[in-house]
């Protein structure tokens, strides 16, 4: 296990600093959605008008798109203000309907995916090493953002029926994964890929997974399939069975001293998809020398201290990290194709939105919600946003 394995190239031809100004191709196209007009509302039958694809965009007739708890906060306005209307979704699937001029790497009836972004700056340190999450000016996020090359239009996204992105920002999806379930890896697999290849997780890693959600059942079965023994950290004992039957090679108790103690000094890394304030030191205390502990989970309110004095004993790593760039996200599709990982999902109708986000917000999925278009209203005359 090195930490700092180096990131794959940039997908298709490099990404220069910018482009050449291009001409738009055909109309626009008016695309159903559900979304939110104010941060009360819940989601409401939306319509949206879609731009005509540029010289470098793709079209995508969405097929499925998968529910984040992201959305819920953002939706809701939990994480600052928005502007509403507001569409959700950034976990989209859906085959190609149009292409620009200029795009060569995809052609109409592809199946494709879009993730947490749809533009970057493309001329940062980042951006040029394919790490365009980590944009030094800022990643342009699938919806709720000002889309700085096309007019500081809002982005609105994937719960639609349409969506209009930059072939940079578009990925293939392989023909052998279930395309309703290939949705959440495009957030919630490529969260927990990126920090297990950053440390370069290889057969024999022993790797802890924090919590059994959306991230965390996505860690197990990837750790799973790069060959580590997985030993999952949980406070319910309800979902100890839940962690074997996923995988896992053994259960932590979290809340048994006795447990915890008898962990002491048996791992190489944790992926902490905890998104609730929760103390720390326990689990360094179960890392050996040269561990690492990385948080993918948000928590709202801040965290308990963490004691340097546990690092520095073991010379632990304590990080984060954040969704993935472009080709590491095409690496995991493809990873997951050879080794026929996906998501466990529930498909969800739109008129089952609302309900979907209660359960979210209580805990009741097992383990992400997915949305099927098909379900979605035909679009108005005119649109909304």
């Amino acid at each position: 296990m090195s930490p700092g394995r180096p990131v794959p190239p940039p997908l298709a031809r490099p990404v220069l600093p910018a482009d050449p100004p291009s001409s738009g191709q055909g109309a626009g196209t008016m695309a159903a959605a559900y979304g939110a007009v104010s941060e009360n509302s819940g989601l409401v039958p939306l319509t949206l008008a879609r731009r005509a694809p540029k010289a470098d965009d793709v079209e995508i007739a969405v097929e499925f798109c998968g529910l984040c708890h992201s959305d819920v906060h953002a939706t809701r306005g939990e994480w600052g203000v928005q502007k509403y209307p507001l569409v959700p979704g950034h976990e989209i699937v859906g085959t190609v309907s149009r292409v620009g001029s200029s795009v060569e790497d995809f052609a109409p009836g592809d199946r494709v995916g879009v993730g947490c972004m749809v533009d970057s700056c493309r001329e940062c340190d980042s951006c040029l090493d394919g790490l365009e999450q980590y944009c030094e000016n800022g990643m342009t996020s699938t919806y709720g953002a000002v889309d700085r090359r096309n007019g500081d239009a809002i982005t609105q996204g994937g719960y639609s029926s349409a969506v209009v992105v930059d072939r940079r920002y578009v990925v293939r999806v392989p023909a052998n994964l279930d395309p309703a379930a290939v949705a959440p890896l495009l957030c919630a697999g490529v969260t927990t890929y990126s920090p297990l290849r950053h440390f370069d997780v290889e057969e024999g890693d022993v790797v802890g997974v924090v919590g059994l959600g959306g991230l965390g059942h996505m860690a197990v079965k990837l750790a799973k399939a790069m060959g580590a023994v997985v030993k999952v950290f949980t406070t319910s004992d309800a979902k100890m069975a839940a962690a074997l039957e996923l995988g896992a090679d053994e259960v932590i108790l979290s809340r048994d001293e006795d447990a915890m103690a008898a962990a002491n000094r048996s791992l190489d890394l944790i992926i902490d998809t905890v998104a609730a304030p929760h103390d720390l030191n326990p689990y360094f205390r179960t890392l050996r020398v040269d561990g690492a502990l990385f948080q993918l989970g948000l928590p709202a309110d801040a965290m308990p201290p963490v004691n340097p004095r546990a690092l520095m004993r073991r010379r632990l790593s304590y990080a984060g990290s954040m969704i993935g760039g472009i080709a590491e996200t095409q690496e995991m599709l493809d990873f997951c194709a050879e080794h026929n990982v996906v998501a466990d999902i529930e498909l969800v109708s739109a008129d089952q939105l609302n309900e979907a986000y209660r359960r979210m917000v209580a805990g009741d999925v097992k383990y992400r919600f997915v949305l099927d278009t098909s379900t979605l209203q035909a679009p108005a005359e005119e649109a909304d946003a």
